[in-house]
């Protein structure tokens, strides 16, 4: 199962709104592993989901798992075709989201984010 983390600040911290995050924390995990080391992956403006037109191959196609602080509608259908499933956190340690997850655990709650709500009248009009 592949987990992707949207991150800022070198990749330490969780980011909000995924659509436009840049920097990425893959992590390939296996059951009954040890946390595995992540891939480190930085999208040009033309890969971030808010632009990029499905039109070739993304360095996030085939992550099951996606995580950020905050998601538009229009993000959470887009990457629904593209199979993942979207969880979004107020927990700000990316590895901490990690073990929770894979521990089945819940995740903190979602912090109030103002951009979540522009992001919502923007996908009223977006092609997701």
């Amino acid at each position: 199962m592949k987990i992707a983390i949207a991150t800022k600040d070198h990749w330490t911290q969780v980011s909000g709104h995924a659509g436009q995050a840049r920097d990425w924390l893959v992590f390939d995990c296996e059951p009954e592993r040890s946390v595995p080391v992540p891939q480190h992956i930085q999208l040009d403006k033309e890969q971030l989901p808010h632009h990029f037109q499905d039109d070739g191959p993304h360095p996030l196609h085939g992550v099951d798992i996606m995580v950020a602080a905050s998601a538009g509608d229009g993000y959470l259908r887009h990457m629904q075709k593209w199979g993942a499933t979207v969880l979004l956190t107020g927990e700000t340690d990316p590895y901490v989201a990690l073990i929770k997850i894979l521990a089945g655990e819940a995740l903190a709650d979602t912090r109030f984010d103002v951009t979540t709500t522009l992001c919502k009248l923007r996908d009223l009009f977006s092609r997701h």
